[in-house]
């Protein structure tokens, strides 16, 4: 499965749900009965003019425009009958006067505010559609499932206000097997997001493309070179990506290009295992290496799970400073399906952490290979 950020953390775009009208009306009445009886058991009416009128505020906040127009208006009413029929206020008719007005002004002010707060809300939903829709696009969603794999894990973003940020992954089923993509763009947030989509691009398309997975990486690379030409024009930073490129199909072994990136781990019987690759440079910095891109191999049989994960994951420290343990963590989790083992690792990250909090994107991806000629159905989009 695919998440944007815990349930437990509240969504600055969620909208208020307003209440119903029976209950709006119910309250209203509690209220005002309330102050009625406190201003009989006071001897005077002040009690109930001077709290009825905080009732129209309440309700901007709360209740949708219409609601608000009659709290404001059951308020205004309350609060002329009581300065009329009642002679023992003790305040001049002039006070009387500015005290109904000012009521109403502010009914009229609480009205204004709720029409600019459900707005301002709206205008929130259509912004997080939009983001919605792009991640959609940028980043399908999880679980991916091709003749070679299944791909599930986890994806969050530093800024939890934000659908994508600097860390990137995708999955494609290519002419030539599969090919799985991790990679952390430098920076991260919004600013990320422009080279980010650049990498993404340029790899489902070279993908189907290149045969051989050092020429997919020359076009990342080219890609990525091709973003920073733009940037550089446009006034903005030009950036790197460190990237994981893993090439699988029918045969027991995994062919992996690593381009400055963090290195993946292999669950097998229960044991895990860090890989020997050799680390090439971030795509986009090509030209300052003479060493071309490099491919590795290694055993990927039937059955097996490659746990790829960007710094977000290994960067994270306790209280004490100490760096998360990936792999030593790992191993408590092998138990775990494939499906529920990048959720498990991410959730015990957040727990070593505790309350240090993070300072960089996550992705977590499980790769799971699957048992040779097994045909899997369409993955859900």
């Amino acid at each position: 499965m695919t998440r944007t950020r815990p349930p437990s953390h509240a969504d600055p775009f969620d909208t208020i749900e307003p209440p119903g009208n029976a209950e709006l009306a119910l309250s209203v009445v509690s209220v005002t009965s309330a102050m009625v009886i406190l201003g009989i058991l006071s001897g005077s009416a002040v009690w109930l003019l001077g709290l009825l009128v905080f009732l129209p505020g309440t309700a901007s906040a709360l209740c949708t425009v219409t609601q608000t127009r009659f709290v404001a208006a059951w308020t205004t009413l309350v609060v002329t009958v009581t300065v009329v029929a009642h002679d023992d206020i003790g305040v001049r008719v002039l006070d009387r006067v500015l005290l109904v007005l000012l009521t109403l002004a502010l009914g009229i002010v609480s009205v204004y505010a709720c029409h600019r707060r459900l707005r301002r809300e709206h205008e929130m939903m259509r912004l997080r559609s939009t983001a919605a829709a792009m991640q959609r696009h940028i980043l399908h969603p999880m679980p991916l499932l091709t003749p070679d794999v299944l791909v599930t894990g986890v994806y969050e973003p530093v800024q939890e206000d934000r659908f994508v940020g600097g860390d990137i992954y995708d999955v494609v089923d290519s002419p030539f097997g599969t090919r799985v993509l991790i990679g952390d763009v430098q920076g991260k947030g919004l600013a990320a997001v422009g080279a980010a989509f650049a990498v993404i691009g340029a790899f489902r398309e070279a993908a189907h493309r290149e045969p051989t997975l050092t020429a997919l990486v020359d076009a990342l690379d080219a890609a990525v070179v091709r973003h920073n030409s733009y940037a550089e024009q446009t006034g903005d930073d030009e950036r790197f990506v460190t990237a994981l490129v893993v090439g699988i199909d029918a045969d027991d072994e995994a062919q992996v290009v690593n381009c400055g990136h963090v290195p993946p781990q292999l669950v097998q019987e229960g044991n895990v295992v860090t890989p020997l690759l050799e680390t090439g440079v971030p795509l986009g910095l090509a030209d300052l290496s003479d060493a071309p891109a490099t491919v590795d191999w290694f055993a990927f049989p039937a059955g097996s799970t490659l746990l790829l994960s960007t710094d977000g994951l290994t960067e994270i420290r306790a209280a004490d400073g100490t760096f998360y343990p990936v792999e030593e963590r790992l191993k408590d989790h092998v138990e775990l399906s494939p499906t529920d083992l990048a959720q498990a690792l991410y959730e015990d990250a957040r727990a070593f952490a505790r309350d240090e909090g993070r300072h960089d994107d996550i992705a977590v991806l499980a790769v799971r290979r699957s048992p040779h000629g097994l045909t899997p159905p369409p993955a859900k989009r």
